[in-house]
Order: C-alpha cells, then structure tokens, then sequence
C-alpha cells in the first residue's frame, strides 16, 4: 500500500523507531530527510542509500536556540516537504522514593526531550504543512504509558501523557485544515530506547523493530490519525483498545462542546 505522503523529514531517525521507519519508507518509495544528533549515523544513511533519494540534516531539538536556523535551512533546502515525522525521545527510571536523590535536571531534560522540543517542532513545522495546497502529514510518536503510566519511569510516563493531551488539542483545532495530524501508540520495542536496563536486556524486550515498523507502516498507508500497535504489557488488547476508545469518545464530545464555544 503507497504511503500517503512522498517526503518525509523525520527527527530522531538516527536510532530506533525513527531508523526503521526510514529504512521502510525509502524501501517504499519516499523521499527520506533523517534527522539527529548523531552526524556519523545521517552520513551513514545517506551515503547507503544515495543523496537522491535521502537527505540528511544534524539537530539537537534540546538546543532551543538552534530551533529557527535548523527550520530555516530544511524548509530551504526541501521545500516539497509534505510529511514531518516527530520521533525522539529518552527514558529513564525514576525513583521518587528518595526526593533527597531525586536529579531535577535530569528528570527535567527528559520533559524537554519528550515534550516541549517537540512542541516546539510542531508549531514551526506546521505553518509549512498546511500552507501546501494538497494533503500533507504530522506523525508524533506517542506511547501507550501516556494513558496508563508506569509507576517506575514518572518523567517519560508524565511527558508522554503531556504529549498525547497537546496532540489531541492540536488534532481537534485543526481537523478542519489539510494537514493530518496523527500520533502513534507503540508497545515496547527493541530498541536502545531502553539502554538504562542495560544494553543486552533493554534491546531484548518487547516487539522486533522491523515488525512494529511493517504494522505501523500499514495503518498509517490506511490513513488513521491514531495507530495503536499492541497493547500495555499486562492487559489484552482488547481490554486495553476499550480504554483508548472509550477515553477518545469522551475527548471528542468535550472537544466538541469547546470549541462550539472557542474562535479558531
């Protein structure tokens, strides 16, 4: 099935989800700029896989100064941008049993990593997708511990769930425009996302990268604005895709009643 979109800039797409996804999406036939911290890995894609193809282009979304310069040069350099992709992210355990332990700083650089550096990506990025005269696409990669936290990993837990509830707004005000704003729910995936259990067990859990990748990849083909992949590990999916249906009703019948009140 074709992918919606044929160019696509994805941030965070030096490891993990957001590399698989890259790999896929230039095996299908897109335009692929990837995004990062790590200039080695982009040069290693472009170089595999051609300059005609893919583009690459290195970015710290934690240096907010850099923000504006980094926008300027991708919108310049490809200006058929029709898809963003918005995918990094960090986790951490955090032991709130010992506030006298407790590292802010860290905890509050994974809030910036996961939630307000992509805030920020959104609303430069958006201008662009939706001054283009045809269908263009906004996929943030959520997780399903924002509707179910987990008691050990407060900051990613409490940062995800900050996303998802901005997503949603963002969704809700502009689903009258051309630009599909869509967020993905996956489980637990091998990737060095989980490096802090430790390399060999944090890369041994959860779902095989490539075939998150393949699902997810099919349902965004299909054009849902949510892709919920799997489940919380300790419920089937079917008691979980009851909560996130009925939590989605609800939002969408407060929306509704907000924004009959609210000028757009």
């Amino acid at each position: 099935m074709p992918f919606p979109y044929k160019t696509v800039l994805i941030i965070g797409a030096t490891s993990g989800i957001g590399a698989a996804m890259a790999e896929k999406l230039v095996a299908e036939g897109s335009s692929v700029i990837v995004c990062g911290r790590r200039q080695d890995r982009i040069d290693q894609f472009v170089s595999q896989h051609g300059s005609e193809k893919v583009g690459g282009v290195r970015v710290d979304i934690t240096d907010h100064s850099s923000i504006d310069a980094f926008v300027e040069k991708v919108l310049s350099d490809y200006s058929s941008l029709d898809c963003v992709f918005l995918n990094s992210g960090v986790q951490s355990a955090t032991r709130l049993s010992r506030p006298l332990e407790f590292d802010l700083a860290k905890f509050h650089h994974e809030v910036d990593v996961n939630f307000t550096s992509i805030v920020n990506l959104m609303m430069k990025l958006l201008p662009h997708l939706q001054s283009k005269p045809y269908p263009t696409g906004l996929i943030v990669t959520g997780t399903h511990l924002a509707l179910v936290p987990a008691a050990t990993m407060a900051a990613y837990s409490a940062s995800k769930a900050a996303l998802t509830a901005f997503v949603d707004c963002c969704r809700a005000q502009n689903q009258h425009k051309s630009t599909k704003i869509i967020e993905i729910y996956p489980p637990v995936v091998q990737t060095e996302l989980h490096d802090w259990m430790g390399v060999d067990n944090g890369r041994a859990l959860g779902m095989p990268v490539d075939e998150f990748t393949d699902i997810a990849y099919e349902e965004l083909s299909r054009g849902e604005d949510l892709v919920v992949v799997g489940s919380i590990a300790t419920e089937s999916r079917e008691v979980y895709m009851d909560l996130v249906d009925r939590r989605r009703r609800i939002f969408d019948k407060l929306a509704g009643a907000m924004l009959s009140r609210f000028e757009l």
